[in-house]
């Protein structure tokens, strides 16, 4: 197998022995210089074809820890869900549990509740999201609570691959698509639909939408200073939230309420700063 860009010192680019493109990673393996021949193929833990080029920056973002925690959850994901996993999912699990780490951190109160009906709808997921919670509290030492399974089943449920055509038929990714262009406009933008931000947008989004459609009760808890701050210091972005939230509500006949504006608002929040810093 030929190494032909290094990520980082554990992670390369390889063409295998098919000419397909692939990511592959391993303790070391990108400690020489490239390009060169990997002849020793028991250094590659795990290996990842179509993977999202835009996702690369985040291996210099994350600390290798997380990335590894990530791994050892798509593994197992790997073996007990039977719908095919998305292998893009190793980076925006490794993202959520490094923003997870970083809110302990913090001593931040931002809290999703446990959706039973997550549960009952997604049983596989959740069985894995459980164990995934467990490898994520051995490794760094934490008791996460129970809200954790709910965000992590939906990581894994949103990682199933779709194809073009039902997501142009798919009610929901249909209002996404829209909130992408109130966005848009509002911001004067464009916005990268393969960048990791919109990724991001889009997974919170569709698990908003799921809950709001499920007339899930369960409150999300957000310290009202967040909340301040929010509308204070980006009054814009959060207007723009508003908009969009009050347009699916419409759409669905729901309500929500300002806690989920306020997450809607946090995405949207960083899909414009990344659009700012390109």
């Amino acid at each position: 197998m030929r190494v032909i860009q290094k990520i980082n010192n554990n992670a390369v680019v390889c063409i295998d022995g098919q000419g397909k493109e692939l990511v592959a990673f391993g303790s070391g393996i990108g400690f020489k210089k490239v390009p060169y021949e990997l002849t020793d193929l028991s250094k590659i833990e795990m290996t990842f074809y179509k993977l999202n080029s835009h996702y690369f920056q985040l291996l210099n973002e994350i600390p290798d820890t997380v990335f590894a925690v990530s791994s050892e959850i798509v593994k197992l994901a790997r073996r007990r869900i039977q719908h095919v996993i998305n292998p893009n999912l190793i980076f925006t699990l490794a993202d959520h549990i490094n923003f997870t780490l970083e809110r302990v951190q913090d001593k931040q109160q931002m809290k999703f509740p446990f959706s039973y009906d997550v549960q009952q709808l997604y049983p596989q997921e959740t069985k894995v999201a459980r164990l995934a919670v467990d490898i994520i509290n051995r490794q760094f030492h934490l008791t996460l609570p129970d809200d954790e399974v709910t965000a992590i089943t939906m990581h894994l449920v949103n990682s199933g691959t779709v194809s073009e055509a039902s997501i142009s038929n798919d009610p929901t990714e249909q209002m996404i698509a829209e909130s992408v262009g109130m966005i848009e406009k509002r911001f004067k933008m464009k916005i990268d639909e393969d960048s990791f931000t919109y990724n991001r947008f889009a997974m919170h989004m569709r698990y908003y939408i799921r809950r709001l459609k499920a007339q899930d009760t369960d409150k999300a808890e957000v310290m009202n200073n967040m909340v301040e701050t929010m509308k204070r210091d980006n009054a814009a972005i959060y207007n723009c939230a508003h908009d969009i939230t009050d347009f699916i509500d419409k759409r669905l006949g729901k309500h929500s309420d300002e806690d989920e504006v306020f997450y809607v608002a946090i995405y949207v929040r960083r899909m414009v700063n990344r659009s700012q810093l390109a």
